[in-house]
């Protein structure tokens, strides 16, 4: 899968860059032990125990890779126990959706470790914005189980990896450490062996596998690492990945011998997103005729049965839906493809603004969100979403990516597709 990103995304990309150009960057180690991982590797020791890992990150954690990899590895390394995996990976989604779904995708199923792999969909985000999001990640688990160890794990590309050439973790990455340092959290960059290879000459980011002895031949000392130098090749970059934990785990077994109790500290944010809740669209008020969707069986929804806790469909302009919450952020959850539409946003009675839902990348449907406001006032907010009927030029959109319309059909709707809220605080009624 491709590492995709909204229209919107890419602005708060930019933004992000330009706020965060003076982070300080840390230091690149392989490993930072810390406290270890002490109630994973003691239950990992126990005989018929039964282990869940959760994987919370982007497309490169959904990729058949390092996290299949890793898998395989401790059910080797500890026959004596059972392992699971808990696959909480989006494609193209950061710890700004994460911290939001994290309860539902991942805590709900109660893991005993938490791989935490944000930092290359993070990688144009404003640092103190991935603070709040990865503290509210750490928070909410250690809330919901203080005995789940947390691990955060560093992906790489080659536009994020001229720090790594130079002996710093990228920004994104950086940020990521200040939360680690804070709560103790042990982290693994898993990029440092890419990084020497490219210092060295020897690494291909882009490249497709060899098929033939002469194709493997030309290569000499070069190492293939991704097809498009950010999604590696689960035979080559994932491995390199997998061979970083692996390497890694003994420091993190022996940073602290006895289990443990998180405890969570004073926040490193005061304004962190621990409070972040996933709200399902079907609690706000409904434009009457919207039906929410039998998540099972209709069509357009049961793909996403596993992601979205619910699901309406706008068809017809002028339907809309309505609702207050109490906090300080919010944002939809949404799917966006070839058949979306314009929406109007009205956040307290102020002039509306109007989101695509559909963006250059759309030659499918997708998971993604949209911001309604954040960084508000904390008191009462009231939203209204609206399906226009303005029309879209869905051939000028996709072209940005070289895309194309295929089939007509499936570009001429104008829908919306929201699911869920996303929201600091709370929903009110």
């Amino acid at each position: 899968m491709r590492l995709l990103f909204s229209a919107l995304a890419l602005c708060a990309a930019v933004l992000g860059q330009a706020a965060g150009k003076d982070f300080p960057l840390v230091e690149a180690r392989e490993v930072t032990p810390r406290g270890g991982l002490p109630n994973f590797f003691r239950k990992a020791q126990t005989t018929g125990a039964e282990i869940k890992i959760g994987y919370l990150g982007g497309s490169i954690t959904a990729q058949n890779g390092w996290r299949v990899q890793t898998l395989a590895h401790f059910r080797q390394a500890c026959p004596q126990a059972s392992f699971t995996e808990i696959n909480a990976a989006i494609g193209g989604t950061g710890s700004d959706l994460g911290v939001f779904r994290v309860q539902q995708d991942v805590l709900s199923k109660g893991p005993d470790l938490l791989f935490v792999e944000f930092a290359v969909n993070d990688g144009g985000a404003d640092p103190q914005r991935i603070i709040r999001a990865m503290e509210g990640i750490v928070r909410q688990t250690w809330k919901a189980n203080p005995g789940t160890d947390i691990c955060f794990v560093y992906t790489i590309t080659e536009a994020l990896s001229p720090p790594m050439l130079e002996g710093k973790l990228q920004r994104s990455a950086s940020a990521m450490e200040k939360v680690a340092d804070h709560y103790g959290i042990p982290s693994i960059a898993l990029g440092m062996e890419v990084a020497k290879l490219a210092k060295a000459g020897k690494l291909l980011w882009r490249a497709k596998l060899p098929k033939t002895a002469d194709e493997r031949a030309a290569l000499a000392d070069q190492f293939v690492f991704a097809p498009d130098s950010t999604h590696p090749h689960e035979s080559t970059g994932h491995v390199l990945y997998t061979q970083a934990i692996v390497r890694s785990l003994p420091a993190l077994a022996i940073a602290n011998h006895a289990p443990t109790a998180h405890v969570t500290n004073l926040a490193l944010d005061p304004a962190n997103f621990e409070r972040a809740r996933l709200v399902p669209i079907t609690a706000a008020k409904l434009s009457e005729g919207l039906v929410p969707a039998d998540m099972k069986k209709a069509d357009y929804a049961k793909a996403w049965v596993n992601r979205l806790p619910a699901m309406v469909r706008l068809d017809k302009p002028g339907q809309c839906i309505e609702f207050k919450f109490k906090g300080t952020h919010c944002a939809v959850y949404d799917v966006v493809g070839p058949a979306g539409g314009m929406v109007a946003v009205t956040l307290d009675g102020k002039a509306p603004k109007t989101i695509p839902r559909i963006d250059a990348y759309c030659t499918y449907a997708r998971l993604s969100t949209f911001v309604v406001g954040t960084d508000l006032p904390e008191g009462v907010h009231t939203v209204r979403l609206e399906l226009l009927a303005d029309p879209i030029d869905k051939a000028a959109v996709l072209a940005k990516n070289k895309n194309k319309i295929d089939k007509p059909e499936r570009f001429a709707p104008l829908e919306f597709t929201p699911g869920g809220l996303l929201i600091v605080g709370e929903l009110v009624p």
